[in-house]
């Protein structure tokens, strides 16, 4: 996910020429919280963009200021998600040292805690991103091979160091991805396994599958 500009959307003229635009931020965050909650719900073609407008408290012509169709809506919830989440794998890895036990630490707890703090939007990402048009797939994917890359340089790291031991770190990468990248379609806030619980859980999977050498965790 190489970061692409996180800027607002451009906006987009309000189409009724006495109706005012909204305050910004009020708006525009009623918008995209609505389209939010009904992409998750329905999906994107069950969606539709009068949908979300009421759904917002919000006329036609106001979501047009923010957003010029429902395909923009959708690309903008899913690149500021992603955004959203590189920027937070960077901070985990500035804020600890260079050890690669510590650093995949590090990844493993900043993905289930987005995983889990910002469900609906990794549920759109994981369902939604096909709708979407060439150009914004072409950004989205360029999103993508920068968490990957993430991740492999820290899992490589490791296995040069002798840290790990896996023998195929390109498949224990896509292992541990893919386990924490699917709490958000089952984690339960309300249940019993608290967000500590599951860090802790699945940095021990994580552990397992590459084969950390020692024992001290």
């Amino acid at each position: 996910m190489a970061i692409a500009s996180d800027r607002p959307p451009r906006r987009i003229a309000a189409r009724a020429s006495d109706t005012p635009p909204p305050a910004r931020g009020a708006g525009q965050e009623a918008v995209t919280n609505a389209a939010r909650e009904i992409f998750a719900e329905r999906g994107y073609h069950g969606t539709s963009i009068r949908d979300i407008a009421k759904h917002a408290g919000l006329s036609l012509s106001a979501l047009y200021y923010w957003y010029s169709s429902k395909q923009e809506l959708l690309a903008a919830l899913i690149e500021e998600a992603d955004v959203d989440y590189h920027a937070r794998c960077e901070r985990a890895l500035a804020a600890v040292g260079d050890k690669p036990v510590d650093r995949l630490r590090a990844l493993v707890r900043a993905t289930v805690e987005y995983r889990v703090e910002r469900r609906l939007e990794s549920s759109i990402v994981a369902r939604e991103s096909r709708n979407l048009e060439p150009e914004s797939i072409k950004r989205m994917a360029s999103h993508a091979r920068e968490a990957t890359k993430m991740w492999a340089d820290v899992i490589d790291d490791g296995v040069q160091r002798k840290a790990f031991r896996c023998a195929h770190p390109d498949d224990a990468r896509r292992t541990v991805i893919a386990a924490c990248n699917a709490i958000a379609q089952w984690y339960n806030p309300d249940g019993e396994i608290t967000v500590a619980d599951l860090v802790d859980r699945y940095t021990d999977i994580a552990f397992r599958v590459v084969d950390v050498r020692t024992t001290k965790r």
